[in-house]
């Protein structure tokens, strides 16, 4: 068998997410046609992570198996060529042929999402589907001050959702946590070793509040030591939110 490894850029606004369900679409279902498009054979694409409904990816990785007597087109036309089966809203950036082993979930050593605000009073029509509107201006300077609380190795169980299976273990390594403004965008961008269920939509939705002054810095430092997720830390909308990077 051929293990060949994608990365790929999605729209997810017309996804019911990553994983294959049966209540939508879903990217990885898409991009599995695709392949027995190409290849004439059925196989399962294993992606780095499960992103929710209406969640983008820049840097989405992903594998699939193929026997080796099917893999007969070359990687550097690989892309192009499952491109041309893909709709216009998934696309393959590269397409390679991945060391024995590897796993697009198992062998991830790090993440990064990225979360956009926009701040102005009318929604730009043009990032409607990329961000959330929050139609007020946000003290960025206190966003900053409590991403700071969060960073480091922290039991992260009061900014996760229950995902109706076991983990074990809500420890993880917030290892960058930050917030930039460009005029009247906000950005959160979180790197970590891994993520929780919708914890980063978690992280994003404390940080809202924030900086509209709904939560105080010491508030989260209280929510992250509790340990217990509660109806004050909410989920921030998933249009905001990008899978920018994985890294093995």
């Amino acid at each position: 068998m051929v293990t060949c490894k994608l990365t790929l850029a999605y729209d997810g606004t017309d996804y019911a997410g990553w994983q294959v369900q049966p209540n939508g679409t879903a990217v990885q279902e898409v991009v599995e046609r695709a392949i027995e498009k190409v290849f004439g054979v059925k196989a399962r694409v294993h992606g780095s992570g499960r992103t929710d409904a209406g969640v983008h990816a820049l840097g989405q990785v992903a594998h699939f198996q193929m026997p080796k007597a099917r893999a007969t087109i070359p990687p550097k036309n690989l892309r192009r060529v499952l491109n041309g089966a893909l709709p216009g809203d998934v696309r393959v950036l590269k397409a390679e042929i991945a060391p024995e082993g590897f796993h697009a979930r198992f062998s991830a050593k790090e993440k990064t999402y990225r979360y956009q605000i926009f701040c102005g009073e009318v929604m730009d029509p043009f990032l409607r589907r990329w961000a959330t509107h929050w139609p007020r201006p946000l003290d960025v300077a206190a966003m900053r001050r409590a991403a700071r609380v969060l960073m480091g190795r922290h039991d992260f169980a009061a900014f996760s959702a229950n995902p109706q299976r076991e983990q074990e273990s809500t420890v993880r390594t917030l290892k960058r946590l930050s917030v930039a403004s460009h005029g009247e965008v906000v950005t959160i961008t979180a790197t970590a070793d891994g993520f929780l269920y919708k914890m980063v939509r978690s992280l994003a939705g404390a940080l809202l509040k924030v900086g509209a002054g709904k939560l105080k810095v010491e508030d989260i430092e209280r929510i992250l030591a509790s340990k217990q997720r509660t109806a004050i830390v909410e989920t921030a909308p998933p249009q905001g939110l990008f899978l920018v990077r994985v890294r093995y």
